[in-house]
């Protein structure tokens, strides 16, 4: 899978996430994108986009050729992550495009 880590992920979830082409907003240049604009991006580049951002999907006004999934955290530090780390990954490798799913 394709995946994309919103800015307020943080980057060293990469690691954690093998097998798997994973790259940050910052690292495609969007860095404080609005929400539509940035889901228009990664639906062209990308299978997952992976955020703490819980009212996006609210934001959502369309059926999305992307899967996006909500990590429920309680900050984004890395550490906020490991517990619940192996749903996240059990969930990159069964949402299917169009999905929204929340994890954690």
């Amino acid at each position: 899978m394709r995946i994309l880590l919103d800015e307020c992920v943080p980057a060293g979830l990469k690691r954690l996430i093998a097998g798997h082409a994973v790259r940050t907003v910052p690292e495609c240049g969007w860095r404080s994108s609005k929400d539509g604009s940035l889901l228009e991006f990664a639906e062209t580049q990308f299978d997952v986009f992976l955020t703490i951002d819980r009212k996006i999907e609210s934001e959502i006004k369309r059926v999305l050729r992307i899967a996006v999934i909500i990590a429920s955290v309680s900050s984004n530090r890395l550490v906020d992550f490991h517990p619940i780390l192996p749903d996240l990954l059990e969930a990159i490798d069964r949402v299917r495009q169009g999905e929204i799913v929340r994890v954690g």
